[in-house]
């Protein structure tokens, strides 16, 4: 085992926040000017948690996902498609977006979110009580 490794501890993964350090989440990214910027929370083969911000005008559209995703904004307001639908989300605000849905945000003013990834393919742990 080489010296700087500790047996019992995991390699923190690339990107990824730094594992027992408490953070702001709103602060985790930044706004930039005419882009979308993404940071990785946590990343496994169950899903992954990313927090985004997207300033005023862009939009991330054409999007479908494998699994479904829960999305709640965490800054500004948010307009979101799903399928055909429309949505406004404001502050503290969530929806589910179901697998393989289309759906496209549109930022009319900048905004974060957090959006967790559940992958349904995992199977399930039953436990007996």
């Amino acid at each position: 085992m080489p010296a700087d490794t500790k047996e019992g501890t995991e390699e923190p993964r690339k990107n990824e926040l730094p594992k027992s350090t408490s953070h702001i989440i709103v602060e985790i990214v930044e706004y930039i000017p005419d882009s979308v910027v993404s940071k990785t929370v946590i990343k496994k083969s169950g899903g992954d948690v990313t927090a985004t911000s997207v300033d005023e005008g862009e939009e991330l559209c054409d999007k479908t996902t494998e699994f479904d995703t829960y999305v709640q904004i965490i800054d500004g307001k948010a307009d979101v498609t799903i399928g055909n639908k429309e949505f406004n989300l404001k502050l503290g605000e969530g929806i589910v977006i179901p697998a393989n849905t289309l759906h496209c945000f549109h930022a009319d003013e900048q905004f974060k979110m957090i959006t967790t990834i559940i992958n349904n393919n995992q199977k399930e742990v039953v436990v007996n009580a």
